[in-house]
């Protein structure tokens, strides 16, 4: 007797181990437990298990009735099974959508066909002895080499493939459902799908599909009801959506037909908001208010923050599946990280515009165009890091970026070498400043004199300089050669100076001629807009037809036009001086006096010799220069502008 019942223990104990369902633990029991991901036997059990709790728990709490905190509790527990998933090759912006369809398609997979007797798969004392599986790391899938485990080892033991790595492996017998461990990352050291099972994990479900079921299981058949079922929101419950019509739960590319209705209708309300709200904004673009300014970037602004809650409600209300669901959050995603690049290139710029127009700097300045650059350098910077962020979330290496960006970054510095050493005149410009927006200046050799090279800036770009020349004429100039030439800045000049010489008949007296010099210099001395407290007006020498008188002066004013008013009005005291001297003034031509020919004034030449003679027997002659109080006497005594103008005092 005692045999037989040792004999029908012994039975028992191995019925129930070559029961898979009878080594599943139940995680219902202890919640905070970590996955056992040791072992190809513990991922099998943990999967399976989960799988079982997360069916169990849609069937019955959430079926009817659910709610956000029990549509919560649902999306933790679809989390704990991706993470027994390889998505490593799939783009984290789809990773979610596409682990969970994988997932349910494996688990559909795991309970139709018949597995292998539970102490056949490793467990963690039969790790070490398994074979090795080439797995690819580049490209989109995992491409094996060989299969280990129950298929047989591959040649080449554990050494690394020649594209790839080789990781320890156990495939489902008489499959191609792999389980390998991980070498690197979070999970390092644990047991997961391959990342090819994952990506033929509808493929597999396709094939056996039409099998019967191997094992219990708490909801049958939901990888089938999927298409027309919601089992992620709480808005609609599962069991209402089977009450509906049957031409509502038709699928069309394994979506449901009230799916599909309710996304038309969720993506035409969203894109009309957004249209009315593009349409609202557009029309305070051309105020300098800062906060009106600054509405308009409502609309990139909302784009960001409402698309991806918008995707996210969609897919969880909707429970879209399969490459509708993986589409709506790649275009969620592009959208949003669009939105960003948008605030990141215009609100620098727009930010830097309303500076520019509160701190009173000329729109066309060089100040103005440089801060402008700042702000799209700022500008391009930040869409250059959400392309970066973008591509990264949509599965592209982000070594492979910065290397290409720096390939082409270098092909744009070659094709724009022109362009960058613009940028470097403009940067000479700017620390230099010779000139500014408004300046009259004259630029460059100019060999005629027509004044061609002479003109009023008008702007001064990061790329060029634009001059309006005295005939009108627009002139652009590279930065590059403009920051090279000779600038000549008349806006700048305290003074302008006036220059000339008289030329006097030879038969002018010295008496006379130092009468003449002192007159003009009592005048300029008076004469309120001329600076020089002791004007040169001297006799120079002899000419070819006359006596040479020069006369140089600064007069007070950087107004070209206004300087020529006041230059003409001292040349018409110099005339009048002249002729009350008793002379003339001598022209570049033969002269035949005839007896006829009185000459000179005879009368106000006597009277010129004698002023002079007074001034010698008073020692007050007015040479080489005035006396201090002779100049303070005759300072502002000349009336400007002249008598019988308007304005004048005279």
């Amino acid at each position: 007797m005692k045999v037989v019942l040792l004999q029908l223990v012994t039975l028992v104990v191995v019925a129930q181990s070559s029961d898979p369902e009878a080594s599943l633990a139940d995680p219902g029991q202890h919640p905070l437990e970590p996955l056992d991901l040791s072992s190809p036997r513990a991922t099998l059990s943990s999967f399976l298990s989960r799988g079982d709790e997360l069916a169990r728990y849609a069937r019955t709490e959430y079926w009817s009735d659910p709610s956000r905190q029990l549509a919560q509790r649902l999306a933790q527990k679809q989390a704990q099974i991706r993470k027994m998933l390889d998505l490593s090759k799939i783009p984290p912006a789809a990773r979610d959508d596409f682990g969970n369809d994988a997932a349910i398609y494996l688990y559909d997979v795991l309970s139709r066909i018949e597995l292998p007797p539970w102490d056949e798969i490793p467990g963690r004392e039969k790790v070490a002895e398994l074979a090795p599986i080439a797995v690819e790391q580049t490209g989109g899938s995992q491409k094996k080499s060989g299969v280990a485990g129950a298929v047989g080892a591959i040649e080449g033991g554990n050494k690394d493939a020649e594209d790839g790595v080789s990781l320890a492996s156990w495939t489902v017998p008489h499959t191609e459902v792999t389980l390998v461990r991980l070498t690197d990352g979070p999970q390092s050291g644990k047991f997961v799908f391959s990342a090819d099972t994952v990506a033929r994990a509808h493929e597999f479900y396709r094939r056996v599909r039409d099998l019967p079921y191997q094992r219990e299981l708490p909801l049958r058949n939901y990888a089938e009801m999927r298409p027309y079922l919601a089992m992620r929101g709480w808005l609609v419950s599962p069991q209402r959506i089977e009450s509906f019509p049957d031409w509502m739960k038709r699928s069309i590319f394994r979506q449901a037909v009230w799916k599909w209705l309710a996304l038309i209708v969720a993506i035409a309300v969203y894109g009309l908001f957004f249209a009315v709200l593009y349409r609202l904004s557009a029309r305070f673009r051309r105020s300098e208010h800062m906060l009106v300014a600054l509405s308009r970037f409502v609309v990139p602004l909302v784009l960001l923050v409402a698309t991806l809650p918008l995707a996210t409600f969609l897919h969880r209300q909707l429970t879209l599946t399969d490459a509708v669901g993986g589409a709506v959050s790649l275009v969620a995603e592009l959208i949003s990280y669009i939105a960003l690049a948008w605030l990141a290139w215009s609100l620098p710029l727009a930010i830097m515009e309303i500076y520019i127009h509160r701190s009173r700097v000329l729109d066309q300045s060089l100040d103005a165009n440089l801060l402008r650059f700042i702000a799209r350098t700022l500008g391009l910077v930040g869409v250059i890091a959400v392309a970066f962020l973008l591509t990264s979330r949509l599965g592209a290496p982000l070594y492979s970026l910065v290397a290409g960006f720096g390939i082409g970054g270098v092909a744009i510095a070659l094709a724009m070498r022109g362009s960058f050493e613009n940028f470097i005149g403009s940067l000479n410009l700017f620390g230099d400043k010779p000139v500014k927006v408004g300046d009259f200046c004259r630029y460059g050799e100019d060999a005629g004199d027509d004044f061609q090279r002479a003109g009023t800036v008008e702007s001064i770009g990061m790329r060029s300089t634009r001059l309006r020349g005295i005939d009108n004429s627009l002139t652009t100039i590279p930065n590059a050669e403009f920051s090279q030439m000779h600038i000549v800045n008349y806006t700048t000049r305290r003074h302008i100076l006036l220059k000339t010489a008289l030329s006097l008949r030879f038969e002018t007296s010295e008496d006379q001629l130092r009468f003449l010099l002192v007159n003009i210099r009592e005048m300029l001395v008076g004469h309120p807009r001329v600076v020089d407290e002791e004007p040169s007006v001297r006799f120079a020498g002899f000419g070819s037809s006359g006596l040479i008188v020069q006369l140089r002066v600064d007069i007070d004013s950087n107004d070209f036009p206004e300087y020529r008013a006041i230059c003409e009005d001292i040349y018409f005291r110099i005339f009048r001086i002249v002729h009350q001297s008793g002379t003339d003034f001598a022209f570049r031509s033969q002269t035949i006096y005839f007896s006829r020919d009185g000459g000179i004034d005879v009368e106000r030449q006597q009277s010129a010799e004698a002023q002079v003679r007074e001034w010698a027997a008073a020692q007050e002659m007015p040479f080489p220069n005035f006396s201090p109080e002779q100049r303070a006497a005759l300072r502002n005594t000349v009336y400007y502008p002249p008598e019988g103008a308007p304005g004048s005092e005279g």
